[in-house]
């Protein structure tokens, strides 16, 4: 009898621990901090339910299947963001493709399967129709309220693990201000808050993700959002915002093609700024985006070390602060028909960043010129806390001493290594060094054999301009174009610098460089425009365009 109480008590004090849903296994009971916290790392499916189309797979990605949410899975990834919009598969009367419904239950479902966490959103609708707001109340009002009715009581008994975002980015066109539109936002969250947990069952309690406006984190926006929280008064909300960085550095304009101090107290002050108004009140943070946006491009608009010390950065001061972080992938981090990384070093700096800090350095570029002596040089390191430890060259450890030298943050390759390195003929990257610490991943320092770019005359158009380049090895960083009188030429008259990739692009295979439509749309005719082309080896290279009509010509200066 007393063996078969004790069993008896055991099972009772496990049962407190756990919970069975009517669709779902039993799952672990969890504080909404406690969920949060289990959420992190997340992942995105962007560019696929979200798509505008006429399908998930309208934006270029493959349709989805159970195997690439196992993958993810697979490479440590707790939660998955599924951006859904659903505008394009609502009737007349609001009704929602039953179809499109069964296929976002699908898949919210394998991924369940997977243990992840799951949220799911109204995502592009945000910009297509619920900005109209202002002009269009009750229209828009109505057609939210339709979609969330319907969502929410097509998900009412699923797993704990689901959470919904009542809205992705919102924002209002034509409205007052701000205070129409936090006025404008809370209606909206307050509404889907009211019909979510309307629906009962899992919903009665079902953690709800409510976002700023514009999913921004300056101060009048987290102020905005908490006094939401107050309203509302509901121990199961969850606030999120987005993150994609310091907009030069995140672009490459205006000459933010640098990681550096300006770009880093922005990411700061926004961690500080959630901890001190949202965190410390007991709300618990989902950052449900963040990335560059200049990988919407492509991820080389950002130099690879400035991107890795960026993502070096927010991962610590995610950990720290104790935000679950969600990365943006469009479609052009994970391979989702290969099932690997594009760029396994972004993946291995950003993982890392998920348990510990990493050492880097001012840079991960060594240019070594060929038309001159080879002397020592110096890089600064960054230990963030770590300890430096050696220098790998392959499977070599280097020699401290005849190699580099190493005084406090300064690391010095000798000039008789850069000689060795640097012997053999021709441009470009001679060597890999990997810079050592005492934990995270190491640092990758190239060893790179160059001369000065020459570029050459061209004639074009504004539809099609390219100015020929033997780029010597080297590898361009941004360009500042002026007129005669010192004014700035080109978008974004406001700063001479160029966005990179979208005024200018260089292509190293082809050996040139692209003057894009875009930049010509705004340069004046018949104005010589003064090119500068700045080198990430420290060169910089002059150059004349003008454009009549739609001919240019270009020559060095």
């Amino acid at each position: 009898m007393s063996r078969l109480l004790g069993r008896l008590l055991a099972l009772a004090l496990l049962a407190t621990f756990f919970t069975a849903g009517p669709a779902s296994a039993r799952e672990a009971v969890r504080t909404p901090a406690q969920a949060v916290a289990a959420m992190q790392p997340g992942w995105n499916l962007g560019n696929t339910l979200d798509a505008t189309g006429a399908d998930e797979t309208s934006w270029g990605n493959p349709r989805v299947t159970r195997e690439l949410l196992a993958g993810i899975r697979n490479q440590g990834f707790n939660s998955i963001r599924i951006p859904v919009t659903w505008g394009q598969h609502q009737s007349a009367d609001h009704t929602i493709e039953p179809a499109y419904l069964a296929r976002v239950q699908e898949v919210v479902g394998w991924a369940l399967d997977e243990g992840l966490y799951v949220m799911i959103n109204i995502h592009h609708d945000s910009w297509q129709w619920i900005n109209t707001m202002p002009a269009d109340h009750d229209n828009v009002l109505a057609r939210y309220n339709a979609i969330w009715t319907q969502v929410a009581g097509a998900f009412r008994d699923a797993s704990p693990r689901l959470v919904l975002e009542s809205v992705n980015e919102p924002q209002f066109a034509g409205s007052s201000g701000d205070t129409e539109n936090y006025a404008l936002l809370a209606e909206l969250n307050a509404s889907f808050h009211r019909i979510v947990r309307g629906t009962g069952g899992g919903n009665a309690t079902r953690l709800l993700v409510l976002p700023t406006l514009h999913t921004n984190a300056d101060q009048g926006r987290l102020d905005a959002l908490r006094a939401e929280f107050t309203a509302l008064n509901d121990p199961n909300l969850v606030a999120t915002v987005h993150y994609y960085g310091y907009w030069p550095f995140s672009v490459n304009v205006a000459g933010g093609y640098r990681f550096d101090a300006t770009a880093q107290a922005d990411l700061l002050g926004t961690f500080q700024r959630l901890r001190d108004s949202l965190i410390s009140k007991g709300i618990p943070v989902i950052l449900g985006e963040y990335g560059l946006l200049g990988f919407d491009r492509h991820t080389g608009t950002i130099e690879q070390g400035e991107k890795l010390k960026f993502f070096e950065l927010f991962g610590h001061q995610a950990r720290i602060s104790g935000v679950t972080t969600m990365l943006w992938d469009n479609g052009q981090h994970f391979d989702r028909t290969a099932g690997v990384w594009r760029d396994t070093e972004l993946f291995r700096q950003i993982s890392s960043s998920w348990r510990t800090r990493s050492g880097t350095a001012a840079s991960d570029l060594v240019f070594v010129r060929r038309a001159a002596p080879v002397t020592a040089q110096t890089v600064t390191l960054h230990p963030n806390g770590t300890g430096f430890t050696h220098v790998r060259l392959g499977n070599t450890t280097l020699r401290r001493g005849p190699d580099y030298q190493i005084s406090g943050d300064q690391l010095t390759l000798t000039a008789e290594l850069l000689q060795r390195l640097t012997e053999a003929d021709g441009y470009g990257v001679k060597a890999s060094l990997t810079l050592r610490f005492s934990r995270g991943v190491p640092w990758r320092l190239d060893v790179v054999s160059y001369d000065v770019p020459q570029l050459s005359a061209a004639g074009g158009t504004t539809a099609a301009f390219a100015i020929p380049a033997a780029f010597n090895g080297d590898r361009l960083a941004t360009l500042k174009a002026t007129y005669a009188d010192g004014s700035n030429a080109g978008p974004h008259g406001w700063t001479p610098f160029k966005e990179f990739d979208r005024a200018f692009a260089p292509d190293y295979a082809a050996g040139t460089v692209k003057l894009t439509p875009e930049f010509f749309a705004e340069v004046s005719d018949g104005a010589p425009v003064t090119l500068e082309f700045v080198f990430w080896s420290g060169a910089t290279v002059t150059y004349h365009v003008t454009r009549n009509g739609t001919a240019v010509t270009g020559a060095p200066a």
